[in-house]
């Protein structure tokens, strides 16, 4: 046997064993396949090599040895073939499933019936108002509550553009409406000229929207839903801001809400006071409970950092029962209860307008009614144009509390009180009645709202600019230089 042979039949015992250790491997079917052509080529070759020195006439022994050693080799390439078919077949082993956490499963637990949905959402819409009661209240022990604001007004009241600034500043910082013109009516029964209170009452307006604008954050974490969220939101600041544009330069040349509105509280005149706190459902369901929490918070020794820590705890609660509910109402409002809801709401502006007016009526606050609708339309289940309709109706209903507020008044004074009040209903209700009543007007809050929010989507900060920007830096800015150049 020369060394050529000796060789060859040593490599075709170490390929023997090389595909046995294949055979026993955990290598993955496509690899396996590449190392076995690979070893079976160069069997082939080997084979061939040896069968030219082995097989013989003189050497039939050696060509015995050969067939037997072949044939071991042949048997354990058909057993790596047949492991091999097996492992194609074989189906991959499965992934165990993520823990739940305990939030995932509530969720789950709450969207198993109907019953504990529809309990979850409105537990949630609870929340929802204890956490603006909560933002009201911190901002109330900040910045002083209505007192500071009867005399912030008495400072800033010689200019209509200052004051229109003052009225919008005190009601983004108390955000509600209902309580800045409240005061306005007891500054009028008070003194104060209706001319001087009017740019007042329509800077009220445009602040009692940044609650529900700071709702719509709640949803900035989903695109599409912080889109439709903050256009819904927007929507009400945009509708406010174009009736200031077309009735405050109207207002100062003619005069004509002081004079409607004084014909209106002469006529009205001498009606018995009537408190809402009696029937305020809304405020008597929450205000223990936010009074016990305000109370936890009273704790910390400095009133300041006591104030600040609960204001960012209400927006903390804010931006989760608005994540929460979302979810909710999406699993809520599919088929009938869909249906129903658009029917009574969403198709018909008419009824859209009396259920904002109705519900603003009873809750006494504008900034809850929008706020409630802002999850709906971020989960899709109201557009932009149906939202709308409902805002406006919203706008009018706030005006219920200082209308009441004013009938509270008697003796000297309380005519100019019922007078202002009145002006606010008569310029909530001609702005609905002229801006969505013409159609060119009606297309201007629904563009800047889409508009802003088409940027505000696709950069998020810009929302943060416009919050801060418009309802606080832009008010102070021009108070503090007004007040500079006026001393």
């Amino acid at each position: 046997m020369d060394n050529r042979q000796l060789s060859l039949e040593s490599r075709l015992l170490q390929l023997r064993d090389e595909i046995k250790a294949l055979e026993a491997s955990a290598l993955p079917p496509e690899r396996l396949k590449g190392t076995l052509q690979k070893l079976c080529a160069e069997r082939a070759a080997l084979e061939s090599e040896l069968i030219n020195l082995v097989v013989s006439p003189e050497n039939n022994t050696r060509s015995e040895a050969w067939v037997g050693l072949r044939e071991g080799l042949l048997a354990t390439v058909q057993s790596l073939a047949e492991t091999l078919r097996n492992a194609q077949n074989r189906k991959p082993a499965p992934t165990p499933a993520p823990k739940e956490s305990l939030l995932t499963r509530a969720f789950a637990f709450l969207t198993q019936r109907t019953w504990t949905a529809w309990g979850g959402a409105l537990l949630l819409v609870y929340v929802l108002l204890i956490a603006m009661a909560a933002l009201g209240t911190g901002f109330n022990g900040l910045f002083g509550g209505p007192e500071h604001a009867k005399v912030f007004f008495e400072t800033y009241a010689g200019n209509p553009f200052v004051g229109l600034l003052a009225g919008l500043l005190v009601t983004a910082i108390i955000q509600s409406s209902s309580v800045t013109t409240s005061v306005i009516v007891g500054l009028c029964v008070g003194g104060l000229p209706i001319h001087v209170a009017i740019p007042m009452v329509m800077g009220a307006n445009i602040g009692t929207s940044v609650t529900n604008t700071l709702v719509s954050l709640g949803h900035i974490g989903h695109r599409r839903e912080f889109r439709r969220a903050f256009a819904a939101a927007t929507i009400h600041d945009f509708f406010n801001i174009t009736a200031v544009c077309l009735f405050l330069p109207t207002e100062m040349a003619f005069h004509w809400l002081e004079r409607l509105s004084g014909l209106i509280s002469g006529a009205l005149y001498g009606s018995h006071g009537f408190n809402m706190d009696a029937i305020n459902v809304v405020a008597m369901a929450t205000a223990p409970v936010e009074a016990a929490c305000h109370k936890l918070f009273l704790l910390i020794p400095n009133a300041t950092a006591a104030n600040v820590t609960y204001v960012v705890f209400g927006l903390a609660l804010v931006f989760a029962a608005i994540l929460l509910l979302g979810k909710l109402l999406r699993q809520l409002f599919t088929g009938r209860a869909e249906r129903v809801f658009r029917t009574a709401v969403g198709k018909n502006p008419v009824a859209a307008i009396g259920s904002g007016f109705a519900i603003t009526a009873l809750v006494q606050s504008s900034s809850t009614t929008t706020s409630l609708i802002v999850p709906l339309a971020g989960a899709g289940l109201m557009k932009l144009k149906q939202a709308f309709p409902f805002t406006l109706g919203a706008n009018i209903g706030t005006c219920v509390t200082a209308l009441l507020a004013a009938l509270a008044f008697t003796g000297e004074g309380a005519a100019l009180g019922l007078q202002i009040a009145l002006v606010h209903l008569l310029f909530n209700t001609c702005g609905v009645i002229l801006i969505y009543g013409l159609p060119p007007l009606r297309r201007v809050p629904l563009v800047c709202a889409s508009s802003l929010a088409k940027l505000a989507c696709d950069c998020r900060p810009m929302a943060f600019v416009y919050i801060i920007g418009v309802f606080f830096l832009l008010p102070i800015v021009c108070l503090a230089l007004y007040r500079a150049f006026a001393a």
